[in-house]
């Protein structure tokens, strides 16, 4: 899965469906940029073809070299055995379309199957049927993704409101804020029931402002017809939260910013020429789990931005594991941690191939793009808990 991989997206879904198949799959951590093994098998050597995926037949002895390699304590690789197909769901609207999404998008583009929950799943219960959750990009905070001020006449901004405002009164809700706060804890406890959580640009910090708000009045009266608790900020309960914390609530409410979490609006003269954060280098026979979610064939990856771009140092928990950063910036762009018996990350930015995407802007194609590194960050995570049966190190 170097810089020789013709598709590195698509690899991912060999992967998945050799993993379908009941065929296991050893992941080669930092081997050529994090590669690919299996059984050698007309099957799926009919898939790579079709897809468009790289590969190379190797001999016995030729693989047992390389194992003894990696077993090398001088070398940081290792070998993680991928045993079960994760069960996958993307917490989206019903109406959304797959290119509003980077995740959905590498899912299709990669052929790895998913099922589409939004709100009426969650609150049936149905999360546990699913092993990894991605949250499109949501605003659980219930202020509507900050839209107001650019679009609260655009015919597509209030069929969301109206939707949403049917939903949070079919389930007994005063207000929408109330919903997804109720949706948000859900999810808490699918992932301290061993749930493995993704999610992008504004799903990641509205998640964890809402639940340090709860049962706190964060919305102005345009979102849920009564005026703001001038005192929230004072009232918000960090220790509820997953990766932030201390952070100051944005008050104004046409400002299309939550809290000062994202560094979008601090970054200075940085642009899209200059925009790169660097993946750390774990120990691969040490720290499995962040090895696994930084394989790549590069080692700095081109930024992209997002309503949430990226996540500013001083407001991380000490106990979350930073897996990007631009340290220049003092801003990370990607972190890891655990919560329960699960795991989440949290991925700065919207679109990796598409450097500003906006509202109404055509869909990104990944025919385009299949050697995105900054893809390949998404599809990481999507495999990662294939190898949920291994014992990690720690």
């Amino acid at each position: 899965m170097d810089k020789a991989q013709r598709d590195h997206l698509k690899s991912y879904g060999i992967a998945y469906f050799s993993l379908q198949q009941g065929i296991e799959v050893s992941w080669l951590l930092n081997y050529r940029g994090g590669s690919f093994s299996m059984p050698q098998l007309p099957t799926l050597e009919n898939e790579c073809r079709i897809r468009g995926v790289s590969y190379e037949v190797l001999p016995d002895v030729r693989y047992e070299q390389i194992l003894l390699e990696i077993a090398d304590p001088e070398v940081n690789m290792d070998v993680v055995k991928l045993e079960v197909a994760p069960k996958i769901a993307v917490y989206t609207p019903p109406t959304k379309q797959p290119w509003d999404d980077a995740v959905t998008m590498a899912l299709v583009y990669a052929e790895i199957p998913y099922e589409k929950v939004y709100d009426d799943e969650v609150l049936q219960g149905k999360l546990p049927l699913y092993d990894w959750l991605h949250l499109h990009h949501e605003d659980f905070t219930g202020q509507f993704g900050r839209f107001y001020a650019a679009y609260r006449d655009a015919p597509w901004y209030q069929a969301e409101v109206r939707e949403a405002n049917a939903t949070a009164a079919r389930h007994g809700f005063n207000k929408v804020s109330q919903l997804k706060l109720a949706v948000a804890q859900k999810i808490r406890d699918f992932v301290s029931g061993g749930g493995f959580l993704f999610a992008m640009c504004s799903a990641t910090d509205t998640y964890d402002i809402a639940l340090a708000a709860e049962g706190i009045d964060i919305c102005e009266s345009m979102y849920d017809g009564d005026p703001a608790d001038p005192s929230a900020q004072q009232k918000l309960d960090f220790e509820k939260t997953f990766a932030f914390k201390n952070f100051v609530l944005k008050r104004n409410p046409l400002e299309y910013e939550f809290s000062d979490i994202d560094a979008t609006n601090t970054r200075g003269f940085i642009g899209e020429q200059n925009d790169f954060f660097t993946l750390f280098d774990f120990s691969a026979k040490w720290d499995v789990i962040p090895t696994m979610l930084n394989q790549n064939h590069e080692q700095v990856i081109k930024g992209f931005m997002g309503q949430t771009t990226a996540f500013r140092k001083e407001n991380l928990k000490s106990d979350v594991l930073i897996l990007g950063e631009t340290r220049s910036l003092n801003e990370t762009r990607y972190v890891h941690g655990s919560y329960g018996k699960g795991t989440w990350t949290f991925y700065g930015g919207h679109d990796p191939a598409d450097y500003q995407h906006m509202v109404g802007e055509p869909p990104t194609d990944l025919n385009l793009h299949p050697n995105s590194p900054g893809y390949r960050l998404i599809l990481n995570n999507i495999l990662f808990p294939a190898a949920r049966k291994k014992k990690q190190k720690t």
